[in-house]
């Protein structure tokens, strides 16, 4: 039995901010529980559901040094859905209204959470052949582990992988609070260490150390060792790309379910979306105040709205789009100017533009189902997850080719009837125009060709268990069982 640790600040159903959240709480059902034990560790937050914190069972607690502090390490564990949970448990830690606060205050309570994930792990009696990491936030495990650690046979022959969700996030500071906060010596702060531009960078030093790098997805990992996504990084990235690989996230195809979701209106499938699917938009419609046509066609956006998603090209054409014969409906919180241009054309073209600025999990399932198409034209992204939600839902994606959305919407292809959505390549505004506009095109004048894209996006399969099976390939590898 192979011995796997999860360890993130993130994951359904007990804290989430964003995907990782869902790739944390998902992935670990979906391995082979005969050869895999896999468990996961995260802080106990504060800000938790209470309906949780009264799940779990207090373990014990102890002591941990973290720098010059003396620190309370308490552990509490819960079983969900046959995984074993433990949460890290300290209030001086992980008291606040929100998981994520800022530096350098996010970068102490994490080099805590880092050390206390390896410091538990005689007293839980659970020894890992591999710790899996995620994002900068647990950075500093493959550097306590091959630190102090070592001292304990115990730690002896534990790999670590590092997984990349966002290179964008990577716990920098200035060199002397980072040390302080993390009583490491001056010989980790090297530039072949965790020193990167002068500053300290947990990330860099979890890609430095671990025994093996992932990214989301196939395209992100080429993208990430070029200087344009490698967001200065390219060059370690390079030089780790031997044992650098990329495995595309999934959804948990029990949760996004067209057949069987309750916050849709009418369950559909793939033999009955050509009757179904509409009667979602017509209530989705007339719930948020957009002219009541079944026919019209309707582009839904759940989405951060951040310039990462590529909201400045949206901005850019929205007048002109607005001219056409679709509907937009918008649901995400971000950038207070994005926010605010979508209210604006709510505003001005009332009845063709719903904005609900707030995020609502249920709402986002009733738009996946309700809309035609799916927009997401983004600067770059590491894997995305809605583009799959759309296609499960048989709505087809728009987006621009990087990263996960390049390997998992295949393009349109009118001569050869192929695809599963529409895809543009520059980063440019009128060229998305183009694509939307093609994808207008096919929707009204070939309605036979939409539904029988339709019908391969709802075939596609980006469930989790396909990059399960790359992750044990992976894991074995290390492991030295190949």
């Amino acid at each position: 039995m192979k011995r796997i640790l999860f360890a993130t600040s993130e994951a359904v159903p007990f804290i989430k901010t964003g995907g990782l959240a869902d790739v944390a709480g998902a992935l670990p059902k979906c391995f082979d529980k005969r050869y895999f034990d896999v468990r996961v560790i995260l802080p106990k937050y504060a800000c938790m559901k209470q309906e949780w914190k009264d799940k779990m069972e207090y373990i014990t607690h102890f002591y941990m040094d973290l720098g010059y502090k003396n620190c309370y390490v308490g552990i509490m564990h819960m079983e969900y859905e046959g995984i074993q949970f433990y949460f890290i448990d300290n209030e001086y830690y992980f008291s606040g209204p929100k998981p994520y606060d800022s530096a350098p205050w996010d970068l102490e309570k994490f080099a805590f959470f880092s050390k206390a994930v390896l410091s538990v792990l005689p007293v839980i009696g659970f020894r890992p052949d591999v710790i899996h990491c995620h994002d900068w936030q647990t950075g500093l495990v493959p550097v306590y582990l091959h630190d102090s650690f070592q001292q304990n046979e115990f730690f002896w022959g534990i790999k670590t992988v590092m997984t990349i969700h966002n290179l964008k996030f990577q716990g920098v500071w200035d060199v002397k609070t980072v040390q302080g906060i993390t009583g490491l010596s001056d010989y980790y702060f090297a530039p072949d260490k965790l020193e990167a531009y002068k500053d300290a960078n947990f990330l860099k030093g979890g890609i430095v150390f671990a025994d093996a790098v992932t990214t989301v997805s196939n395209t992100y990992a080429e993208e990430i060792k070029t200087p344009f996504y490698g967001e200065r990084l390219d060059g370690l990235l390079c030089a780790r790309a031997h044992d650098l690989r990329g495995i595309v996230n999934g959804i948990d195809y029990d949760v996004f379910n067209p057949e069987t979701d309750k916050c849709i209106t009418r369950n559909y499938n793939a033999k009955t979306f050509r009757k179904e699917k509409v009667k979602n938009k017509i209530q989705l419609q007339k719930d948020l105040g957009l002219n009541e046509d079944p026919n019209a066609m309707l582009i839904g956006i759940v989405s951060r709205l951040t310039d990462q998603k590529g909201f400045d090209l949206i901005a850019y054409v929205m007048d002109e789009l607005c001219q056409d014969a679709v509907q937009i409906v918008v649901l995400g919180t971000g950038e207070e100017r994005y926010e605010n241009m979508f209210r604006h054309f709510d505003w001005k073209y009332h009845g063709k533009v719903s904005a609900q600025i707030y995020y609502d999990e249920p709402l986002s399932h009733r738009i996946y189902a309700a809309s035609d198409a799916f927009l997401m034209p983004s600067l770059f992204e590491p894997c995305g997850l809605s583009q799959l939600m759309s296609l499960r839902y048989g709505t087809l994606p728009i987006v621009r080719e990087t990263g996960g959305l390049k390997d998992t919407v295949q393009p349109y292809n009118e001569f050869e009837g192929t695809g599963t959505g529409f895809s543009f390549t520059n980063y440019n505004a009128h060229e998305m125009l183009a694509t939307v506009r093609n994808a207008e095109r096919v929707y009204y004048d070939n309605k036979r060709e939409w539904n029988k894209m339709v019908d391969r996006a709802m075939a596609a399969d980006f469930s989790w268990s396909h990059s399960a099976k790359q992750y044990e390939e992976m894991y074995n590898w290390l492991i030295g069982d190949k």
